[in-house]
């Protein structure tokens, strides 16, 4: 979702990466990491979409799921707690989607999916020198934009972002 911006195109995405790497399942190497070469396929897969849409217009779709009732239901929390949760939630994928692709997939990579820093730096064919640095300016680019958003979320200028 924080590739792709938009849940349809994200599961298509997941959908073809299963079917790419089934596929291509015979050329993986014994002691080789799954979740990194799904990653790298992934990755791959979507920058091929961008490129074949770049000249087609670009079709917005509304999905109200976020917002039904039945996300409440058999939830412990009270109304407000929720209502933060949700606000803090949508103030860092606010904030991660206004990243640079470079960054933000590279937040995604570490934060979202916990890759190590040689794991990511083998999904994006990069050293990972730069994965570092690259992280690096990610996460001040995100400090930076959380701070312009005016608040950052409930307790999180005390949570580490490494």
């Amino acid at each position: 979702m924080v590739i792709t911006r938009n849940r349809a195109d994200a599961e298509d995405l997941v959908q073809e990466t299963y079917v790419h790497a089934l596929e291509a399942v015979e050329r993986l190497r014994e002691n080789s990491n799954i979740k990194g070469w799904l990653f790298t396929i992934l990755r791959n897969l979507w920058f091929n979409q961008l490129r074949k849409r770049r000249n087609s217009p670009t079709i917005m779709e509304m999905d109200g799921d976020d917002y039904t009732a039945d996300s409440l239901v058999g939830n412990a929390r009270d109304a407000h707690a929720i209502l933060v949760s949700n606000e803090d939630s949508i103030i860092v994928r606010s904030a991660i989607n206004s990243l640079p692709v470079e960054f933000r997939e590279v937040i995604l990579l570490r934060e979202f999916e916990e890759l190590s820093y040689q794991e990511i730096a083998n999904v994006l064919g990069c050293p990972a020198g730069t994965v570092m640095s690259r992280l690096a300016r990610a996460r001040a680019k995100l400090r930076t934009a959380l701070t312009d958003m005016g608040s950052a979320p409930n307790g999180f200028e005390k949570r580490n972002l490494s």
